[in-house]
């Protein structure tokens, strides 16, 4: 089983919270997929990881060579780069949580139907057994309730 975290997002956009989580994941020498949920958004994440200040490397389908991707952005239930981490984004979801270290499912807490849908997808989780834990933004970062 998977450990699953809830990333709810209150005081700062995904396109801000993702490469902080992405860095701390590559410094731990872990590779990553990003599954959105929403096809559309995916080269607006892909120009936001070009622009941060310390440079995430990663790849789409469009760019390639996912085994030499140590992050991958797809709208596909995939880590073709061998990922032990997943980020759910956008609603993103899989149906292969178990092959994964570590998810990450990050929601935006400002829209309603974005928190509705998280919950149904914590309900999910833990009625198939896995680990969850829960994170807020706050005043000093991610706090655990």
């Amino acid at each position: 089983m998977a450990t699953i975290g809830f990333y709810h997002l209150t005081r700062t956009s995904l396109e801000k919270a993702l490469p902080q989580l992405l860095s701390r994941t590559l410094a731990a020498g872990h590779r990553a997929v990003i599954l959105s949920g929403d096809p559309g958004k995916l080269a607006s994440l892909d120009n936001v990881l070009w622009e941060v200040p310390d440079w995430l490397p990663h790849g789409t389908e469009q760019s390639g060579d996912a085994d030499l991707q140590p992050i991958w952005l797809t709208a596909a239930d995939e880590a073709p780069n061998g990922a032990q981490y997943l980020f759910l984004v956008y609603g993103g979801q899989s149906e292969r949580l178990d092959q994964f270290e570590r998810v990450f499912d990050l929601f935006d807490g400002n829209d309603p139907a974005s928190v509705e849908a998280a919950r149904l997808r914590w309900q999910a989780a833990k009625a198939a057994g896995h680990a969850l834990t829960y994170w807020q933004q706050g005043n000093r970062g991610w706090e655990a309730r």
